[in-house]
């Protein structure tokens, strides 16, 4: 980039805006340590937040008052768009203002502090006017985060009793008069893994749980034709998404909020019109139940994927007779696991053996071990089909 050739302004013989931008590096380190030591919510952020967006704002801050005194012109409210997205994401994860604004004073108080050691009395025309610069970037940065948190905050408080959220409760509830419903919705029950900064309690957790919500929503907003309607926790729930697109889209979505939010997401999954939007939810809970209990891997499933699951889990006088049939392994764990695991992986032995941790011979020594006790040999078309079903009704049973 080309700079102008104002003459630059200097302090105990330095140049403010080359002396700051060299330092700005090191500076930063200082300041995010002095933040972490200092400030108590900062120091319980998740770690990749303190060295990404947090250092990362805190540098280009710097780097963009260097700009300034190397123009020798004030900055302007259009200049501060980078602080303003970081304060909607701290607004988003319940970061309290005050913090994030003192957060800002300490890195100002720093910078100052460095471009400033050693002045003379001779240097006083250019501090008076470095000063200038720097009470006018404080005056509209201030300004420009505090406009953007209270926005996002604003928004935040208000959605829970807006059109959105009554729109949700409305279809849920089966009666939309009144609303103006998209004309197709995917209905996802979704399951989320833990993210590693949410170990433990405390501030640290509760952001690292408000971010992965925030990611999976943003999402969930790139797939839908408008805004989705969610319903989530940490652990995930239930999210419908106004939808004109087909599966392979809703596939693509599920392992891209995964990425995104770097957690293991589950999910089932129906597309149905507005009216039949309760019975989607109670059917994709369904699924997602049958989906756990199976053990089956994170993902996108709908009724198709689970039909033998879903058949087996109806009442029905078949249910006790076909979980029968394992009756011989229930002293067996070991061997009632390494069925399940061998079904699972498609009679590989070696992929068992590497789940189960054990030697392939050992998963053949206990396959033979079970055909002996039940008379069912997996190897068989007819028996593996009556295994599958004896372990999808003894889950239904207990």
């Amino acid at each position: 980039m080309t700079r102008d050739k104002t003459p630059a302004l200097r302090v105990a013989g330095r140049p403010m805006a080359a002396h700051l931008r060299v330092r700005a590096p090191l500076l930063t380190r200082r300041v995010v340590a002095r933040l972490l030591a200092e400030l108590p919510v900062y120091a319980e952020l998740p770690q990749e937040e303190v060295a990404g967006d947090i250092a990362g704002i805190v540098q280009h801050s710097l780097r963009q008052f260097a700009d300034v005194l190397e123009r020798r012109r004030p900055a302007r409210a259009a200049d501060f768009a980078r602080q303003r997205d970081s304060a909607a994401l701290r607004a988003e994860e319940g970061v309290p203002l005050d913090a994030i604004l003192a957060a800002y004073q300490i890195g100002a108080a720093m910078a100052w502090e460095e471009l400033t050691t050693g002045a003379e009395p001779a240097d006083l025309p250019a501090f008076q006017e470095a000063l200038g610069y720097f009470l006018d970037f404080q005056r509209l940065l201030t300004s420009a985060v505090s406009a953007a948190y209270l926005e996002v905050r604003q928004i935040l408080d208000s959605q829970e009793h807006g059109g959105r959220h009554a729109l949700m409760t409305a279809l849920l509830a089966g009666d939309t008069a009144g609303h103006r419903p998209a004309p197709r919705y995917a209905v996802l029950a979704l399951a989320f893994g833990p993210h590693p900064d949410e170990a433990g309690s405390g501030q640290r957790a509760r952001i690292a749980a408000r971010r992965k919500i925030r990611r999976v929503r943003t999402a969930l907003d790139a797939v839908a034709d408008e805004p989705a309607l969610t319903a989530l926790d940490a652990s995930g729930g239930t999210a419908l998404l106004p939808f004109s697109s087909g599966w392979e889209a809703l596939h693509d979505l599920v392992a891209g909020a995964a990425k995104a939010a770097d957690i293991e997401v589950t999910a089932a999954a129906e597309i149905i019109g507005p009216a039949g939007v309760p019975g989607a939810v109670a059917q994709t809970a369904e699924i997602m139940d049958l989906v756990r209990r199976a053990g089956r891997p994170p993902g996108l499933y709908r009724l198709a994927d689970v039909l033998l699951d879903y058949q087996l889990s109806r009442p029905s006088g078949a249910l006790a007779a076909l979980a029968a049939l394992l009756a011989p392994l229930d002293r067996r764990p070991d061997l009632l696991s390494t069925l399940e695991r061998y079904l699972a992986f498609d009679l590989d032995r070696r992929a068992t053996g590497a789940a189960l941790h054990v030697h392939p011979n050992t998963v053949a020594y206990r396959i033979r071990r079970i055909s002996a006790l039940t008379g069912l040999d997996p190897g068989r078309p007819g028996d593996l089909q009556l295994l599958n079903a004896a372990l999808v009704a003894r889950r239904s049973l207990h």
